[in-house]
């Protein structure tokens, strides 16, 4: 196959499994070595597109929407530590820990895929969100993972408050819901078959083989 394989995920930046999903698809194309075949691409989905400004505390945030115990929150936090040092990433959850509105993360990563810094920019997010205990619905906070990547702060930041722009990006993530995607991660291999979750490497691997060498 002379084409790369493309990979589209949507996810989104708040996302615990997101990032475990992507740790783990990262590290089976590393085992393969095939970085090189495959080409990524990130899309918006929000796990709460109607979250206020002020954001809401995590606990609290869960609870409502899945009706998990403090307990059962607990073991799940416990577990999402654990697998993240395993990939080393740390998930650092605290009491005071906010669920916020990332629909402007992701107008920024839209614009970072011009300048192939998506996944950077990605990356940077969830880790200022999960390891740094940061807001990544505050500009500053945004312009800080902008600047951290590489890429024009100020350019990139207009396109927060550019219509068109938000009114696309929307567009975007109602493509994808259109097309039956309800939960993430959802990794798409080109656009034909697709993996939901977490998976673990092996599986990871598994798909990418087969798909390298069709």
């Amino acid at each position: 196959m002379n084409e790369k394989l493309k990979i589209d995920i949507v996810s989104d930046v708040v996302c615990p499994w997101c990032t475990i999903g992507y740790k783990r698809l990262e590290k089976a194309i590393s085992e393969l070595g095939i970085e090189d075949k495959v080409e990524i691409e990130w899309h918006p989905f929000q796990l709460n597109p109607n979250m206020p400004v002020e954001g809401q505390n995590v606990k609290e945030h869960i609870t409502e929407k899945y009706g998990a115990t403090l307990e059962q929150q607990k073991g799940s936090e416990k577990n999402m530590i654990d697998v993240g040092e395993e990939l080393g990433f740390k998930f650092d959850y605290f009491d005071d820990m906010k669920m916020v509105n990332t629909f402007e993360a992701h107008i920024l990563l839209d614009y970072a895929k011009k300048f192939g810094k998506q996944t950077e920019l990605k990356m940077r997010l969830t880790t200022a969100f999960f390891s740094e205990r940061k807001d990544v619905s505050d500009r500053m906070i945004l312009k800080q993972a902008l600047l951290d990547v590489g890429l024009n702060a100020e350019e990139a930041l207009a396109n927060l408050d550019n219509e068109k722009v938000r009114q696309q990006i929307a567009e975007e993530e109602t493509h994808w819901k259109n097309l039956g995607i309800n939960s993430v991660p959802t990794i798409v291999f080109n656009m034909k078959s697709a993996v939901t979750g977490a998976q673990p490497v092996d599986v990871f691997k598994k798909v990418l083989t087969d798909l390298i060498s069709a």
